[in-house]
């Protein structure tokens, strides 16, 4: 196994058993030892028991597949999967081309419904905080409210952009002056659905 920094290989772990717990599949300590290629099982030990001092994890005794997330406050939501489905522009339109990239770890949406989540290429919802890079969370959803993030699809195309009504019609609106709105021939926009959160590597 390559080396890698500790802290950069115990946030790895972390993400992959909250990835397996979330699907309701949480691992043994030799799991995660092959998982991730550690030669020894005291490796994925020290990882996880870290992660425990940190109060990232939670451990029930005596038990192999004894690990859980901390506790959450009464009245928080279970966390989801949620899947990347690839890359959203926000700037042109661009061909909505489903690139699965994996899945991300989230909590569940106010009031339901089917999420999914895409990067974000372009600039034009900067003044918006909608960086390139960014990822969004999007529930699915055929229609949201004048001055809602969506993810739209204009024919082929689709883009991340702010929903407006302006005299009877719809256009989708940029948040950087730099970029122009797009105003989508009557019946050609299709909503895929309101942006409810946006995650930001540092």
């Amino acid at each position: 196994m390559a080396y890698t920094p500790p802290g950069q290989t115990r946030r790895r772990v972390h993400q992959f058993l909250q990835e397996r717990l979330a699907a309701g599949s949480p691992p043994t300590v030799r799991e995660v030892q092959q998982a991730f290629g550690f030669r020894a099982v005291e490796s994925a030990r020290a990882h996880l028991e870290a992660l425990v001092r940190e109060g990232r994890l939670a451990k029930l005794p005596g038990k192999s597949r004894g690990y859980r997330l901390p506790g959450r406050p009464r009245g928080s939501r279970a966390p989801r999967l949620v899947p990347l489905l690839g890359r959203v522009a926000a700037g042109d339109l661009s061909l909505a081309i489903q690139n699965a990239e994996g899945h991300l770890v989230c909590d569940a949406a106010p009031g339901g419904g089917e999420l999914f989540a895409l990067r974000v290429d372009g600039e034009s919802m900067t003044g918006a905080g909608i960086l390139p890079g960014d990822v969004v969370i999007v529930r699915r959803q055929p229609a949201a409210e004048s001055g809602e993030i969506v993810v739209a699809l204009v024919g082929d195309e689709a883009t991340v952009k702010t929903l407006k009504l302006r005299r009877g019609r719809w256009i989708l609106q940029p948040e950087n002056p730099r970029f122009k709105p797009i105003e989508p021939a009557p019946g050609a926009l299709q909503l895929l659905g309101k942006v409810i959160e946006v995650r930001r590597r540092l």
